[in-house]
C-alpha cells in the first residue's frame, strides 16, 4: 500500500532505538525525510545507517535531551532549516523510572511530568506553525498501555502518562482540520531494553535461557508473543498518512490484545 509520503518531512523524537527507531524506519522507508533524535552521537549514527538502509528519502540525525527546552527549540529549527518544513510529528520519549507510590518523591513525579508532557508541549508548540503550514499535518504520540490499564509499580507511568493523552485529544480538535493528532499504546515490543529486561531476569535466575524468558513475556499476550518493533512502526507510519485521513483524536492500543480494558 503506498502511504504517498514522498517527499513528506517527518520528525521522530527520541528514535535512536527502539519504538522511536521503529517508526522512523518506516516513515523512512515510505520516502518521508526524516529527523532522528537521541542524546548518544554513537547511538544515532548507528541508527541512521540502519534507517539509510531502508530509506527511500533522506535522513538527518539531531542529538539532543527531550527535558531541555533549548534542545527541542533546536531540533525543530534544524529540521526546517534541512527540509523546509515539518509535515508529521511523532513524540516519543524513554520511560520514566519503575516502583510503587510511596517509593517515588517529589522530584521524580516532577522529572517524569518534564520528560514525558513537557517535552510533547514543547515540540508541539515549536511544530505547530509548520504542521498547519499546508494542511494534512500529523502528530502521534506513542504513549504506553498504560493509560489504558494501570501496571504495577509503574505509578509514573499509569498517572502521568495520561496527561499527554488529554492533550492529544485536545489538540486533535484545536489544530483541526489542518492537523490529525492520534496516539498508540504499545503493549511490550521486543525493543533494546525489552532485550535487556529480560536477559537482567535470566541473570537472576528467574528463567533459564533468553528464548525461555521472551516464551513467557508472549505466554501472557492472546498472540502467544510479544510484539516486533516494525509492527509498531508500521502503525505510526499509516496514522501519519492519508490512508488514516479519518481519524483523528484517538489512542490506539497496540497490543496484540493483552489488555483487559473494553475501551
Amino acid at each position: 500500500m503506498d502511504y504517498k509520503l514522498d517527499g513528506n518531512v517527518a520528525l521522530v523524537t527520541a528514535s535512536s532505538s527502539g519504538l522511536g527507531k521503529a517508526s522512523a524506519k518506516a516513515l523512512a522507508s515510505e520516502g518521508a525525510n526524516v529527523v532522528i533524535n537521541g542524546r548518544s552521537e554513537e547511538n544515532l549514527a548507528e541508527a541512521k545507517d540502519d534507517i539509510l538502509a531502508v530509506a527511500e528519502g533522506d535522513v538527518l540525525a539531531v542529538r539532543g535531551d527531550l527535558t531541555i527546552p533549548d534542545d527541542i527549540e533546536r531540533l525543530t529549527d534544524r529540521t526546517v532549516e534541512e527540509f523546509g518544513g515539518i509535515d508529521h510529528l511523532v513524540t516519543n520519549a524513554g520511560g520514566p523510572p519503575s516502583g510503587p507510590f510511596m517509593e517515588m518523591d517529589d522530584e521524580d513525579w516532577y522529572s517524569a511530568f518534564d520528560l514525558l508532557v513537557m517535552s510533547v508541549v514543547r515540540l508541539v508548540r515549536n511544530a505547530a506553525p509548520y504542521l498547519r503550514d499546508d494542511g494534512g499535518g500529523t502528530i502521534v504520540t506513542i504513549a504506553s498501555r498504560s493509560v489504558k490499564e494501570a501496571i504495577p509499580s509503574l505509578v509514573l507511568s499509569n498517572a502521568v502518562r495520561m496527561s499527554v493523552i488529554g492533550l492529544e485529544k485536545t489538540l486533535s480538535k484545536e489544530l483541526a482540520p489542518d492537523v490529525r493528532a492520534n496516539a498508540v499504546l504499545p503493549a511490550p515490543h521486543e525493543t533494546t531494553r525489552q532485550r535487556e529486561l529480560i536477559q537482567a531476569a535470566v541473570d537472576r535466575g528467574e528463567y533459564d535461557s533468553y528464548e525461555d524468558g521472551l516464551d513467557a513475556k508472549g505466554d501472557i499476550n492472546p498472540l502467544g508473543r510479544i510484539g516486533d518493533p516494525m509492527e509498531l512502526g508500521d502503525a505510526v507510519a499509516y496514522l501519519s498518512s492519508e490512508r488514516s485521513s479519518f481519524i483523528n483524536g484517538v489512542a490506539i492500543p497496540i497490543d496484540g490484545g493483552q489488555g483487559a480494558s473494553n475501551l
